[in-house]
């Protein structure tokens, strides 16, 4: 079923794309979902309403509406379409489908004539069908240097994986997961105190990818950037699939940076969950607890030892007690 959403006036805003004002615009279509998505859609957004823009905003897809907080039971839109609500995109053109493949929605697409589909953690497999629609095809912001961490959790398994150096991706479409020809990349440094919280590294990865995005944009629609992109050497490749609630638990028999890397990764969901042993002087036993591990530390200042590693990793475990109970020391 396609779904539609209310909707008010239209906003301005700025551009660095540019075109003279005779030539037609092109139609692009923007598919995205979550915070970091409306962000890109932000920016096209302004850059769609320039006077001089070589292209306008012909419609937006995103998830179906659903339930986002817990203890509430009314449904919410996603972000990118609560963005385009908020901007006045008109009504008949916020498309909400199951399914990318759906009829009634992809009969919807070919009426608005789109020249370019992009994609930004849309969330949904787009099929042979969609894919042939836009002549000028389909390019996806990626948050990874790929061919590497490809899949559903880019971000998250780059820092799992202690990375110090990863980027952001701007390829063409595909059938096959993310192995599209690269249109432009660009790189960044990532550090060990760098995590999800906040969204801080979604919030680099999506500026980022607006950035190049923008800039490749005349390229694209004019297709000289499908003779200059490279394709991708699957040798290379890494995959990064999405997390699972049984992968939150963390194991005490490895490394401090390996289990600190963990934290900063899974932080927000599924988190990192772990059992300790805690002495209890009233039974001369020990207690089992689970505990929610929010934030963690390497430190090995001053220790010069064999055993570095291990000593690491219990100054590790001392905070992970601290969390749990101030008064364990």
């Amino acid at each position: 079923m396609l779904r539609r959403f209310l909707c008010t006036c239209n906003s301005g805003g700025a551009s660095t794309v540019t075109v003279t004002a005779s030539a037609k615009k092109k139609n692009v279509v923007f598919l995205g979902s979550p915070q970091v998505s409306a962000s890109v859609l932000d920016k096209l957004i302004l850059a769609s309403q320039a006077s001089h823009s070589i292209f306008e905003l012909a419609a937006v897809v995103t998830q179906p509406p659903s339930v986002r907080d817990r203890g509430r039971k009314n449904l919410m839109p996603s972000p990118v379409a609560q963005l385009a609500l908020d901007k006045g995109f008109p009504q008949q053109l916020i498309f909400t489908p199951h399914r990318a493949g759906e009829e009634n929605f992809l009969s919807n697409l070919k009426g608005v004539n789109p020249d370019l589909c992009i994609t930004a953690a849309y969330g949904n497999i787009l099929p042979q069908r969609f894919l042939d629609i836009p002549p000028c095809g389909t390019v996806n912001i990626h948050p990874s240097l790929l061919p590497l961490y490809r899949g559903a959790a880019p971000v998250q398994r780059a820092l799992q994986d202690g990375v110090t150096e990863t980027g952001v991706s701007l390829a063409y479409t595909i059938r096959a997961l993310d192995a599209g020809p690269v249109i432009a990349y660009e790189k960044f440094q990532v550090d060990d105190s760098i995590k999800l919280s906040g969204k801080s590294l979604d919030l680099t990865n999506s500026l980022i990818g607006s950035g190049l995005l923008i800039r490749e944009l005349p390229f694209i629609l004019d297709g000289s950037a499908k003779v200059k992109a490279l394709p991708q050497d699957d040798s290379n490749a890494t995959l990064a699939p999405k997390l699972t609630s049984e992968e939150s638990w963390l194991s005490f028999d490895q490394e401090a940076p390996v289990l600190h890397n963990k934290v900063r990764a899974f932080t927000g969901w599924p988190g990192t969950r772990a059992k300790i042993q805690v002495a209890n002087s009233k039974t001369n036993g020990f207690d089992l607890l689970d505990i929610k591990v929010i934030s963690t530390r390497v430190c090995n200042k001053g220790i010069q030892s064999r055993d570095k590693m291990k000593y690491c990793f219990l100054e590790m475990l001392c905070r992970f007690l601290v969390q749990v109970n101030p008064g364990l020391r």
